[in-house]
């Protein structure tokens, strides 16, 4: 199970955690609310919780010009300690002045790992989880760096993007990857790559990461296995058991950690952190939903898992179990279960239930 924190952030003697709480779009300003409401029923496990909120998303873009706004990532550097996000309502046609902000963010405040646990509920406590994988998605280049351009050629148009792969980002998110295999009971690390075809880019991500134990030898203490792309996507449905920890470049990550969603019921119980060396920001995987806006049937519990594991990360272990452990009851049980996971709840009925085993 995902339970140790990657790298401990945690001042214990604060005053007060300060988050930034950026709902964004759609469903997001229905469950970055419920993850706040469960860290206030933290008590004292962790220190008083201050919250601020903060715009962001393309329906800021359509109001003010700007998706991030410069005064939003001011204050997160400023003030915030950590930071929540929800959703975002990305164009899928190319828009001018506009770009997504949580990519911007990831970028601006160098969170250069996105952590994402896939946890299934065994039906027992104290039973093996049928699932338990994590992807460790490298979170700022690949495709991700949006160097695109559209030429007319004489047969028509031609579009072009720029794939950036560097020996800084592989390693780091190598060696972070590492660091969480060797706090996993197993200590398996697949490397997941295409380097059969992109033998330049893949290749360099592969090899750096390979080459992580040479720098330090804790880390030879680790299982490497390595998995084509689309291989991995095959075995993942077939034998997810047979998968730990899993580290990727930018896009291989985002797609395997969506699909290994549909391993434990739903998009909206999968949880993610944004982490970097200085910052942390948890976010649900799933997207803003524009279908169910407003009907309180969004999940809430991607929101209410990622506060832990950004507390987790902070090093406030004592609250972020106290929040899972609430959280795999009210599946367990299966009575407060919304829509997605073939259940009737609200999101409200979700959140007053794990708050309530909290």
């Amino acid at each position: 199970m995902y339970r140790a924190p990657l790298r401990s952030m945690a001042t214990l003697a604060r005053q007060k955690l300060t988050i930034g709480l950026i709902p964004a779009d759609g469903i997001g300003r229905e469950v970055i609310p419920a993850a706040r409401t469960a860290i206030e029923a933290l008590g004292s496990d962790i220190p008083p919780p201050k919250f601020i909120d903060l715009t962001a998303g393309w329906e800021t873009f359509t109001r003010t010009g700007e998706a991030l706004p410069p005064e939003t990532v001011q204050v997160l550097k400023d003030e915030c300690d950590c930071a929540l996000f929800g959703s975002v309502s990305s164009p899928s046609r190319k828009v001018v002045g506009y770009s997504s902000p949580i990519v911007a963010l990831r970028k601006i405040l160098d969170l250069y790992a996105n952590v994402r646990p896939v946890l299934s509920v065994s039906p027992n406590p104290g039973e093996p989880a049928a699932v338990d994988l994590v992807v460790v998605r490298e979170n700022t280049e690949c495709l991700y760096i949006k160097q695109e351009e559209l030429i007319n050629t004489p047969y028509g148009k031609e579009a072009r993007a720029t794939r950036l792969i560097t020996e800084r980002a592989s390693r780091r998110i190598g060696q972070m990857a590492f660091e969480l295999a060797l706090a996993r009971p197993r200590k398996h690390l697949t490397i997941i790559h295409k380097s059969n075809v992109l033998s330049v880019t893949d290749g360099l991500f592969r090899e750096t990461v390979r080459s992580v134990p040479t720098i330090d030898a804790k880390f030879q203490a680790v299982t490497i296995m390595e998995q084509l792309v689309d291989s991995a996507v095959y075995r993942l449905f077939r034998e997810p058991q047979v998968f730990d920890v899993m580290v990727a470049p930018n896009l291989y990550g985002d797609i395997l950690s969506d699909a290994a969603a549909a391993l434990v019921g739903s998009l909206g119980v999968v949880p993610s952190i944004n982490a970097g060396d200085d910052f942390v920001m948890g976010e649900p995987v799933h997207g803003s939903a524009p279908d169910i806006v407003g009907q309180n049937i969004a999940n809430p519990i991607a929101s209410i898992r990622s506060a832990a594991l950004m507390l987790r990360h902070l090093g406030y272990t004592k609250g972020a179990d106290r929040i899972d452990a609430a959280v795999d009851s009210v599946v367990r049980e299966a009575e407060y279960l919304t829509p997605d996971l073939g259940g009737k709840a609200k999101t409200d009925a979700v959140v007053d239930a794990v708050v309530k085993r909290i």
